[in-house]
């Protein structure tokens, strides 16, 4: 088999990159590899599924703002069915005294970037949300429209129904090699026992992106990290909630008639999870969740947890920033990776910025050149600070 382009990963980056190729006239072969066909353990599926312009960085509220009028015309994109339940509720992101300085300079950046993000003191958010306690905060952002959260599998299904029309070759295998002649990677090896010649290498392999680089002899800084979300029933439904952040990373939002909680996890030994491990840490909701919560609204003293989920991000130890674009010595891989928890929102805009570089040899619309490898390989950090 020979493919003129080979994406690793068939989730929600991979299925983007496909889909975008396509969309701007590339007529080759396409193939899209992914070993979890029906996406039981991608990050795209256990994920939050949220979307917001709140980051430290101009280039990741770009990639945001692409996909947010993405679900803004749904339906002209997809068809007159396409619905992902998109719930425009948005994000309210609290500092304490400490975080001030980080939360204004974030704040001037998003409005910088025509983001509808109000900066608030503690007096003006408790007015707002009557059932916030500003115990310990000093001022909060809060996004007004353009944030908030959605459907991940209804979105994932959306691209993959639509590659179906578009002659994508979907392979379920895993790659267990990646050959390179010299400068160059010439085929790619499945478990399966079959071999892929390719003009062209992507890996959006998630979590596995750094395994994935190994095998054509290449370094990238991403690890899966896991992270839990936990669900819970509470007597108060508070409609006007957003997703709200704690200034100790925990946040909580609501979904429904329940709510959703998670963020928990220690910086102090966080580190690779074991690629099989998806076992809930409960311990983590009842020590250190659920105090925050019942700090931040009161009215959570008293909630019943119901179930709960874990995930892997597609943790980037260098910066927790995407990498995007071609390796600069090995021109035919390309990298779309290490998003550390933002990779749902962002991947429409990564698979247009990459189908344009390859299409027509440059980024278009949006210019991903910040995201890419050069950092990598020089140990330069591109740091974004709003990682949840």
């Amino acid at each position: 088999m020979r493919y003129d382009i080979v994406i690793i990963g068939g989730a929600i980056v991979g299925s983007s990159v496909a889909y975008y190729l396509r969309e701007e006239g590339f007529s080759g072969s396409v193939a899209l590899i992914d070993r979890d066909p029906q996406f039981a353990h991608a990050a795209t599926t256990l994920s939050m599924a949220s979307i917001r312009q709140q980051f430290s960085i101009p280039e990741n509220i770009r990639l945001s703002q692409f996909t947010l009028k993405l679900f803004r015309r749904l339906k002209e994109e997809f068809g007159a069915d396409a619905d992902i339940g998109f719930r425009e509720g948005g994000y309210l992101i609290l500092a304490g005294e400490a975080g001030l300085p980080i939360l204004r300079a974030n704040h001037e950046a998003q409005v910088a970037e025509g983001a509808d993000i109000l900066l608030e003191d503690a007096d003006q958010l408790t007015r707002r949300f009557p059932w916030l306690s500003a115990e310990g905060i000093a001022a909060g952002a809060y996004g007004r429209t353009g944030e908030g959260w959605f459907d991940a599998h209804a979105m994932l299904m959306l691209f993959r129904k639509a590659l179906r029309q578009k002659k994508i070759d979907f392979i379920s295998a895993s790659v267990t090699g990646i050959e390179r002649q010299g400068d160059r990677v010439t085929s790619v090896s499945l478990d399966n026992g079959d071999r892929i010649e390719a003009g062209t290498v992507i890996n959006a392999a998630g979590p596995n992106a750094g395994k994935v680089a190994a095998l054509a002899g290449l370094a990238l800084p991403v690890e899966p990290r896991k992270r839990n979300v936990f669900v819970f029933e509470a007597r108060e439904k508070y409609a006007d909630m957003p997703l709200l952040v704690d200034p100790s990373g925990i946040y909580v939002r609501p979904e429904g008639s329940v709510y959703l909680t998670g963020g928990a996890e220690p910086e102090e030994g966080d580190g690779p999870a074991n690629p099989r491990d998806f076992e809930v840490d409960w311990p983590l909701f009842e020590e250190v969740i659920w105090p925050v919560l019942a700090i931040r609204v009161p009215a959570f003293e008293a909630i019943k947890p119901t179930r709960a989920w874990a995930g892997h991000y597609d943790y980037n130890t260098l910066d927790q920033n995407a990498v995007i674009g071609p390796h600069p010595e090995v021109t035919n891989f390309l990298f779309a990776n290490g998003f550390s928890g933002h990779g749902l929102q962002q991947a429409p805009a990564v698979g247009k910025a990459l189908a344009e570089f390859l299409v027509h040899g440059g980024y278009r619309t949006i210019d991903c050149s910040a995201f890419g490898y050069g950092r990598v390989a020089e140990g330069r950090a591109f740091r974004e600070l709003n990682v949840i």
